[in-house]
């Protein structure tokens, strides 16, 4: 499969502009190497040497993984940020009240999650046991729970901030929390069930 790059206008009191067209200029870097990732496995792989200790096949095969779940997150995350003030909606309110006891524990988890990762803090909604949590992830392919859903993404890799707010994650994060879309988060929750 060969994969575009999805366009994102600058859409969060977040970060600033310049920080903002870097990141995509990363995830532009994803998108490229998943499609030539994509490419060596279609065309030049010799399958008959594959092992679990070292191939080409199983590398190409790991790397495959972190790119593509690294141009996900980064589209996921880029559509769940506003430039406008959005107050929450009453649906995205009465989950988290459900699974959270309050908006205010959830917005005090999302923080102590997203201080806590090296990578990512995701709202998901786990479906084997029915629950919406958050989840860290320290790389873009390790921590993912199967058959989760992604409702929130936060990328908390310091690409993300760091040009604007040095090592002050905590007011980067508090500011991404202020820049929640959660006509985004509605919507995502609104595909996996009905309330």
């Amino acid at each position: 499969m060969n994969f575009t790059p999805l366009e994102f206008n600058y859409n969060t009191r977040a970060v600033t502009q310049n920080n903002f067209s870097e990141h995509i200029k990363l995830y532009q870097k994803y998108i490229s190497t998943a499609n030539n990732i994509s490419k060596q496995l279609k065309n030049n792989i010799n399958l008959k040497d594959a092992n679990p200790t070292y191939s080409d096949y199983r590398e190409l095969k790991k790397e495959e993984t972190f790119a593509l779940d690294a141009i996900i997150l980064h589209e996921l995350y880029f559509q769940n940020m506003t430039s406008k003030k959005e107050d929450i909606s009453e649906k995205c309110s009465h989950i988290l009240n459900l699974h959270f006891d309050s908006v205010s524990k959830f917005i005090d988890e999302l923080t102590a999650c997203a201080l806590s990762a090296r990578g990512w803090c995701i709202l998901v909604y786990e479906q084997r046991s029915n629950e919406f949590k958050l989840i860290l992830l320290d790389a873009h392919d390790y921590g993912v729970i199967c058959m989760s859903y992604p409702i929130l993404v936060l990328d908390v890799y310091e690409h993300a901030y760091f040009m604007d707010y040095g090592t002050d994650r905590a007011k980067y994060i508090s500011k991404f929390i202020e820049s929640i879309n959660w006509s985004i988060v509605e919507h995502r929750i609104d595909k996996i069930i009905k309330i």
